[in-house]
């Protein structure tokens, strides 16, 4: 029994560990000034993604691998979006909304969660987790509909560069 103990004990540390690392990444990296504002998005991204692609390379299951495929497939359209629109002066019809600043809290929250591999006080807190992500993959593509309908009609439009 205390063999058992002490081994729970270790996984719940070292899933603490990961999600202190984790949140400390999630809360710390708004940056200051034009350098800053333009990193911190990045950052996030690269943070989700890098953690989706570890998650699915641990829960194979249709709706894991299907909720990290759309947040990052929507993460890199949206990105291109962004580009495109600056290209054409328009990039504020694409700026960052509230809701995209949910997604962004439900992912990491949802993350964070799924890294703890045991139930902790009886909470099932990587299911909770599953159920942040896949609410914040419904934002994800709820949002990206949203950025392409306010540029469509600039890029329907000819543009001289």
């Amino acid at each position: 029994v205390l063999h058992e103990y002490v081994d729970v004990r270790q996984h719940i540390e070292r899933d603490l560990l990961r999600v202190h690392i984790h949140l400390d990444f999630a809360l710390t990296d708004d940056g200051f000034g034009p350098l800053g504002e333009f990193l911190d998005p990045v950052a996030d991204k690269l943070m989700v993604t890098t953690a989706l692609v570890l998650l699915v390379g641990h829960d194979t299951r249709p709706l894991i691998v299907i909720t990290a495929v759309v947040i990052i497939g929507r993460e890199i359209t949206v990105s291109a979006l962004r580009e495109w629109m600056a290209q054409l002066g328009s990039r504020s019809k694409v700026a960052g909304s509230g809701m995209g600043k949910w997604k962004t809290i439900l992912q990491m929250t949802g993350l964070s969660m799924m890294m703890f591999r045991e139930d902790v006080f009886g909470l099932p807190v990587y299911d909770l987790g599953v159920l942040l992500l896949v609410v914040a993959a419904v934002l994800t593509l709820w949002s990206m509909v949203a950025y392409v309908k306010a540029a469509l009609p600039d890029l329907r439009r000819d543009h001289v560069p």
